[in-house]
């Protein structure tokens, strides 16, 4: 079942979401040559506390951090460690919290120091394939609107659509009704409303699609060894149109 919210917990949303992206600010300061995922975990920590907010992510389901930390091929779920990141690399960090009984979550690649071209345009089109998802998330529309947005936008790039992960409503829970794929004809599934709220998150590799699982059962790569990339916005159906919940 798909929950509808009121503007009273939408206000909740608001604030909780807002936090999420005060952390990924922060980390966007933070990412810099030869600092470690580890540290950058430790800062969204931190944060959590002085506010007095939960971290989402740490303990759901075993996963041991605060935030998923997932380099260059490494497309979801990473494990931050203390290995320097270095020049050209990129890192997806994926984080979310609970604040006055509701989440928030969002995710960014960021580049690390300068990066080539061709990743680049990886990152840009990745970003850009979230922002037609979330375009296409409107009152009266369905839900696999938001999923043929974002594979189309990928896909006319050249990009795969990593298909074993999804976005997913979110609220009083991480992980709510509805899935939300990043790929399928439009005109299907769900009828949006105003009041649903959604995470859109596309992951897209810059070859094959395809992924596997590692050792630690959480580190999702890509199996060819491409570089992938992943955005994420919790966001809010209403009558004017999507409003992201996850931004300064």
């Amino acid at each position: 079942m798909i929950v509808v919210k009121s503007s009273a917990e939408l206000e909740r949303m608001r604030r909780s979401g807002r936090m999420v992206a005060e952390v990924l600010e922060l980390m966007r300061q933070k990412v810099v040559p030869g600092v470690t995922t580890l540290e950058l975990d430790r800062l969204a920590e931190d944060q959590c506390k002085k506010w007095k907010a939960k971290p989402a992510f740490k303990g759901y389901g075993g996963f041991p951090y605060t935030i998923c930390a997932s380099p260059n091929d490494r497309v979801v779920h990473g494990f931050p460690n203390a290995e320097p990141l270095v020049e050209g690399d990129i890192i997806s960090i994926d984080f979310g919290l609970i604040a006055d009984g509701f989440y928030g979550d969002s995710a960014v690649t960021l580049a690390v120091g300068e990066i080539d071209s061709a990743t680049q345009k990886l990152l840009d089109v990745t970003r850009q394939s979230l922002e037609d998802g979330i375009t296409a998330a409107v009152n009266g529309g369905r839900l696999s609107d938001i999923s043929h947005a974002v594979q189309t936008c990928a896909e006319a790039a050249g990009y795969g659509v990593v298909r074993e992960f999804v976005g997913h409503g979110i609220g009083r829970a991480l992980h709510e009704d509805p899935q939300i794929p990043n790929y399928g004809p439009a005109g299907r599934g769900a009828l949006l409303k105003s009041g649903m709220t959604l995470a859109i998150e596309p992951m897209i590799n810059s070859g094959s699609p395809a992924v596997k699982v590692l050792e630690d059962g959480w580190t999702a790569v890509t199996l060819d060894g491409g570089k992938s990339a992943h955005f994420e916005h919790t966001v809010v159906v209403t009558e004017s149109g999507p409003e992201i919940l996850t931004s300064l």
